[in-house]
């Protein structure tokens, strides 16, 4: 077997170049980028070629309308209701490297450890896209269940190696997915789809205090476990 060093090293430059953009320049992207991106990330891997991913795709006047609907929705404090469960916990190691991750950007954008408030403020920029001119939500069929999620998963990772092959930043965003009823009703999706997440994307702002950091990641050997005999 053989393999192309140059194609390993370009997915090694976009695997480590991929960040979560939580602050975007308000420029559209041109449609064939999107095109492109969407055409690319088109080639998942899926559960016996099912494919189960439909996307709506924002711009423009669609990303305003749906930006400030789902903000003045979430600012009225309904009760959350996502169509798949969120962790009930994060144990041990999990809790470590989520508080690792939120403690970064509470630090690059100016809030100050237990200050509630402004750490809410911080979370709500969740509903504005973090500025970012489109979103895509992503759905799967309900009848597929958590597989079809997990094909859809895959979808996301490749939808975001895609778009930082063409410059492009994202932010996938399970935060969306908690007022999928919302979602539901706003861009007209039937009951039998479910709502995976949404990924907000565009180019990057260079100056945002937000975009200054990058999350760690554990090392091979505290993730896999050899069996070899």
């Amino acid at each position: 077997m053989t393999h192309d060093a140059d194609d390993y090293a370009s997915l090694t430059r976009l695997l480590n170049d991929r960040w979560s953009c939580r602050g975007f320049l308000p420029e559209q992207l041109p449609r064939d980028t999107i095109q492109r991106i969407l055409a690319l990330t088109q080639r998942t891997a899926s559960w016996c070629n099912t494919q189960p991913w439909e996307v709506i795709v924002t711009a423009g006047a669609g990303t305003e309308r749906f930006r400030q609907a789902l903000f003045d929705h979430v600012m009225s404090r309904p009760q959350a209701h996502p169509d798949f469960p969120f962790p009930r916990e994060y144990p041990g190691i999990y809790r470590e490297r989520r508080r690792e991750c939120g403690f970064q950007l509470y630090d690059s954008v100016g809030v100050q450890r237990g200050d509630r408030e402004a750490s809410a403020r911080q979370g709500a920029e969740n509903f504005r896209f973090f500025g970012a001119p489109h979103v895509a939500i992503i759905t799967t069929p309900e009848a597929l269940g958590v597989y079809g999620a997990v094909d859809c998963g895959a979808y996301v990772g490749n939808f975001m190696l895609a778009a930082r092959s063409l410059g492009v930043a994202t932010i996938a965003q399970a935060a969306l997915a908690e007022y999928s009823g919302f979602i539901r009703g706003h861009f007209g999706i039937g009951q039998d789809r479910q709502v995976v997440c949404g990924i907000s994307f565009g180019f990057a702002d260079p100056g945002h205090p937000a975009n200054g950091f990058r999350t760690s990641r554990a090392a091979v050997d505290d993730v896999v476990r050899w069996v070899e005999e």
